[in-house]
């Protein structure tokens, strides 16, 4: 069974996709960038705050879900600047604490929210 999922509380999609999917025990976090839910506005500028506001949307998504970021398996983070890794990394290893997750980090060229410097998604399983 799949079951797509909007929660309330999380930032509205900017396009055709859902802000997570339920397959199974597996919940599927499409990619968030800096979004602030609350006021629709993106939080940019200092890639550290950019970095709590996306694991903070994903963290909201995930405990909607009746998950929590101790459930996430795998993550993939985005970087429009190599330069920001050690920052990013400071404030993901806040969040995911003794977890740690599998992960891959690229550096990409853009990200679809003009001027955001990281994008993450994630693949939790809560069976």
């Amino acid at each position: 069974m799949i079951e797509r999922i909007s929660p309330p509380g999380a930032p509205a999609p900017r396009g055709p996709y859902s802000p997570a999917v339920r397959a199974g025990g597996f919940i599927y976090v499409s990619g968030q960038v800096p979004i602030d839910p609350v006021s629709g506005k993106a939080v940019t500028g200092d890639i550290r705050a950019e970095t709590r506001q996306v694991l903070t949307n994903i963290q909201s998504i995930l405990e909607a879900c009746g998950a929590s970021l101790m459930d996430v398996v795998k993550c993939s983070v985005f970087l429009t600047d190599a330069g920001d890794f050690q920052p990013m990394n400071e404030v993901y290893a806040e969040f995911f604490g003794a977890a740690k997750p599998a992960r891959s980090t690229l550096i990409v060229t853009a990200s679809p929210l003009k001027d955001a410097k990281v994008e993450i998604d994630a693949v939790a399983y809560k069976p």
